[in-house]
């Protein structure tokens, strides 16, 4: 029986605008007497912090973007005096500066509490043993569901990420009841938990996956591999880690807890506020943190949010899965691909192939290439050419019917496309290299 945070999680929208309006105004007038970038927005702006009133006047805000971060690395943002400030995380570094975050002891309250109402709305509760499986470290994965759990009263497995064979022993020997990790990496588990392992020593109930993009037919298969639940938790560790928005038990888009985040939908390209139900890019604003606050940031993922009270009593708007992001778009041959959108139809074929997948793109004689590797099951590689060549055809034809643009697909062995233990690396893009 899911249990709620009766104060927020079922607050009357009044109610809650009415919090998020004092909030915020006191937001921003902290950040604009202690971030120097922020100031130098609004006065770019030519606005006060007496100018926003509640949250009707979030809209004349500035954005934050990604790229702030990174120039005012790696203190420049915070909003408190780095005595006050008690854990550092950081995000990796891959195209740039890695981005540093920080929090108080406050910042790591609120943050246990939205993880710990995750846990709550996806059933776990304390009796439970939750086996982290996210990266521990610079890395908001590992550590924030470890606090959350351990606000819960559940009883924590550190495990992790890595060392696969021992994660899955210890989920058997040490009956873990619910698993965190990235979904890719669940997914990997699964597999080989049903070609080594009896399932039935398995004492798994829920999984709480997150921290990179998946799909509602990847959840599909690891409920149906591990006869469990798998929730989604969403969160950026610009705006906290894990926890800014989760599924409850009708898995029908994950609930924002607005009492600390404002969302927002924007039009990418103009910035422009766009109407409820719209699909546009996320935008955060969070109204609780402490050392680390940021305004109308921009997340580049692209959704829609529903205000409309869900079946579990919860009154947070809920955020559809983000179909993909603004700034991990593909255009290929003048056509704007998701990632997504390729994971959604292999998955929904199931000609004989496996969930793993690479997408590979280049360029030569100024022309894009577009390939997709997929691996097929022991049936289908073990089957003569032709029966290949007609399931390769079949794929090569949906995803031409769902994109637009025709792919070549290339079947592979089994095993043959490099499992990762964190986070999925599905898009090879050698264009970027040119």
């Amino acid at each position: 029986m899911a249990i709620f945070n009766e104060k927020y999680e079922k607050m009357e929208r009044s109610e809650l605008e009415k919090l998020q309006s004092e909030r915020l105004v006191s937001q921003v007038k902290r950040m604009y007497e202690n971030v120097p970038l922020f100031k130098k927005r609004m006065d770019e702006a030519n606005l006060q912090p007496k100018d926003i009133k509640g949250i009707i006047d979030i809209s004349k805000l500035p954005f934050s973007n990604k790229s702030d971060l990174r120039d005012e690395y790696p203190y420049g943002l915070f909003a408190v005096p780095m005595k006050d400030v008690v854990r550092l995380h950081a995000s990796s570094g891959t195209t740039g500066k890695q981005i540093v975050v920080g929090y108080t002891e406050g910042d790591l309250k609120m943050w246990s509490e939205c993880v710990e109402r995750a846990l709550n709305a996806a059933g776990v509760n304390k009796d439970d043993f939750v086996q982290v499986s996210y990266g521990y470290g610079l890395f908001t994965g590992g550590l924030g569901l470890h606090d959350g759990a351990t606000k819960l009263g559940a009883t924590v497995i550190p495990t992790s990420t890595g060392n696969t064979q021992r994660q899955i022993q210890t989920m058997i020997d040490f009956k873990s009841t619910c698993f965190c990790s990235t979904p890719s990496y669940l997914m990997q588990i699964s597999e080989i938990i049903n070609r080594d392992y009896d399932k039935n020593k398995l004492s798994l109930k829920y999984a709480i996956l997150g921290g990179e993009p998946w799909t509602n037919e990847m959840r599909d298969i690891i409920e149906k591999s591990l006869n469990i639940k798998a929730y989604d938790i969403y969160g950026l560790s610009e705006v906290m880690g894990p926890g800014v928005s989760y599924e409850c038990e009708y898995q029908d888009g994950m609930h924002i807890n607005e009492d600390m985040f404002i969302p927002e939908i924007i039009n990418p390209d103009t910035g422009e506020v766009l109407e409820d139900g719209s699909l546009g890019e996320l935008v955060f604003t969070t109204i609780t943190k402490e050392a680390f606050p940021l305004i109308r940031y921009r997340t580049h993922d692209l959704c829609r949010l529903n205000k409309e009270k869900c079946k579990c009593g919860r009154t947070f708007i809920r955020m559809e899965k983000p179909q993909g992001r603004s700034d991990d778009m593909l255009i290929i041959r003048g056509v704007n691909v998701f990632p997504s959108q390729i994971e959604e139809v292999l998955l929904k074929e199931r000609v004989g192939i496996t969930p793993n997948y690479q997408i590979i793109v280049d360029r030569i004689n100024n022309n894009d290439t577009f390939t997709i590797k997929v691996e097929m099951g022991d049936d289908l590689f073990s089957d003569d050419i032709r029966t290949i060549e007609k399931a390769t055809k079949s794929l090569e034809s949906s995803i031409r019917s769902t994109l637009g643009i025709k792919p070549n697909v290339v079947l592979v062995s089994p095993g043959s496309i490099e499992r990762s233990e964190g986070k999925a690396k599905r898009v090879i893009d050698n264009r970027k290299l040119i």
